[in-house]
């Protein structure tokens, strides 16, 4: 009944500070979605819509004095939306997703709408997850890509000196605590809209990404009034990115002018892939929340490397750096090589599976030198999904350059543990002092434990088969027979 009445007052022209008080009233409300049910007709819709100036299509935002209505009846469809499927269904019927990019454009030139734009995107972004269909509609029909990158772009207020090149004012102050909300609201509702976008089909689709990219860059190399906005604003950006096709991430390093003092390798500037790998690195450090917080990063620093050459080398220098020091496991210390190699042996599959790709790739794919820098021990997963565990490298092809082992390497080499992956003072042999026949009661001690729990079915024994693949031992030995065969003289 108090829902009814409040929106019986809004359908009248009552005073702004009454609109205000009915809306505040009506937002606290809307969080219980028991008292939904008279909120989600047609017509409150329309008389909420009619508030947040979204049936106006030509009327400009003139009167600063309705901006705090239109931000409380944004609010209160953010709230019934995400609360109601109802009105989820509504909002497509209404074309609520149309009119918020038309209120979105109204707002691109104008001031003091920092908090109409930021709830506007809000509830874009609930619209794009809630409902596939508005999602497809803002990708198909309403230019939404474009319409919400400008939004991005506005509220990071980029100015640009070439294409896909913005500038990079070192004294410029941070984020407002509004600017960054908006542009988190922005790359929030991108990611919804962007979603299945990995094969781009024209040159159009491509050179929008590539400006996509070229923004997100920037984003990465922008501060928020906090550490804790900075990150939220970074993790969305990393979101994003993970959606663009990877032939359109080399706008993320770019050739670097003579008065920039920032990170380079090989003349190209790389701060934004150094901000990747600090972000990277802190996520591994918070030591909770892998799977969301982590595995997107991975997996973005991985397609990045796997794609182009100079991302790789830059990155494999930093965190695969020449082997010195072999006298600790792989996994003891406080090195980003150390922490990797530690999520190799993670309880998260996934988690296990994309730190272990990333050092792979990082390796070039090839089996040896995966080896050298993580042991046996903690590769042997990847290699047995990839079935390398003979050896070998994978199926991408990579560039030739040179991969060159430090003296000290070299030299500690031959003592090498290659399961455990370190340095190993020699061990005395226990079977010296043995006489033949203790040695032989010794084995047969051990063929008869291995052969009681392969009866008992508590063990599999396995064995690799020619094509590095894991079989059942009996069917691997013999074809590793049949392969000797075939290979051998007909003589």
């Amino acid at each position: 009944k108090l829902c009814e009445g409040i929106l019986n007052i809004l359908e009248k022209d009552t005073k702004t500070s009454c609109q205000v008080a009915c809306l505040e009233a009506l937002r606290i409300l809307s969080r219980d979605k028991k008292v939904l049910v008279p909120v989600t007709t047609k017509r409150n819709m329309q008389i909420l819509m009619r508030l947040a100036k979204l049936d106006t299509v030509e009327d400009p935002l003139e009167r600063p004095s309705e901006f705090p209505v239109i931000v409380e009846a944004l609010k209160c469809l953010c709230n019934i939306i995400f609360n109601s499927t109802v009105a989820q269904k509504l909002s497509l019927e209404l074309n609520l997703a149309a009119m918020l990019c038309n209120l979105l454009e109204k707002c691109k030139d104008q001031q003091l709408v920092d908090d109409i734009k930021c709830f506007d995107l809000r509830l874009l972004f609930l619209l794009s997850l809630l409902h596939t269909d508005i999602r497809s509609q803002l990708r198909k029909e309403l230019q939404g890509v474009q319409v919400l990158t400008q939004a991005l772009e506005s509220s990071l207020s980029v100015r640009w000196t070439e294409e896909y090149k913005a500038v990079e004012d070192r004294d410029r102050p941070p984020l407002s605590l509004q600017e960054t909300d908006c542009a988190i609201e922005a790359l929030k509702a991108l990611f919804n809209v962007t979603l299945d976008s990995w094969n781009v089909h024209s040159e159009n689709e491509s050179r929008q990404f590539r400006y996509m990219a070229a923004i997100l860059r920037h984003c990465l190399l922008t501060t928020g009034p906090t550490e804790d906005k900075t990150e939220e604003l970074h993790s969305n950006a990393i979101n994003l990115l993970s959606n663009v096709p990877v032939s359109c991430l080399d706008v993320l390093i770019s050739p670097s002018s003579q008065e920039e003092t920032d990170i380079k390798y090989n003349d190209m500037n790389m701060g934004a892939i150094q901000i990747l790998l600090d972000f990277m690195e802190k996520r591994i450090d918070k030591g909770s929340s892998y799977r969301e917080g982590l595995t997107p990063v991975l997996s973005l620093l991985t397609e990045c490397c796997r794609t182009h050459r100079n991302i790789r080398k830059f990155i494999k220098a930093q965190v695969l750096p020449p082997l010195r020091d072999v006298s600790n496991r792989p996994e003891v210390g406080t090195t980003v090589r150390n922490k990797l190699v530690r999520l190799m042996t993670h309880v998260d599959l996934g988690v296990k599976q994309i730190a272990a790709e990333f050092l792979f790739v990082l390796c070039k794919e090839r089996v040896d030198s995966l080896l050298k820098y993580t042991g046996y021990g903690n590769a042997a997963g990847l290699l047995a999904a990839r079935g390398l565990l003979a050896g070998g490298r994978g199926n991408h092809w990579y560039s030739d350059d040179e991969d060159t082992d430090t003296e000290e390497y070299k030299s500690a080499k031959p003592n090498i543990n290659l399961i455990t992956g370190h340095l190993e003072e020699p061990m005395p042999n226990p079977m010296d002092e043995m006489t033949e026949e203790q040695k032989e009661y010794e084995a047969m001690k051990l063929v008869n434990m291995f052969d009681k729990l392969s009866r008992d079915e508590l063990i599999k024994p396995m064995g690799v088969r020619p094509d590095g693949t894991m079989a059942p031992l009996e069917e691997a030995v013999s074809q590793y027979h049949t392969n000797k065969q075939d290979s051998s003289d007909s003589d």
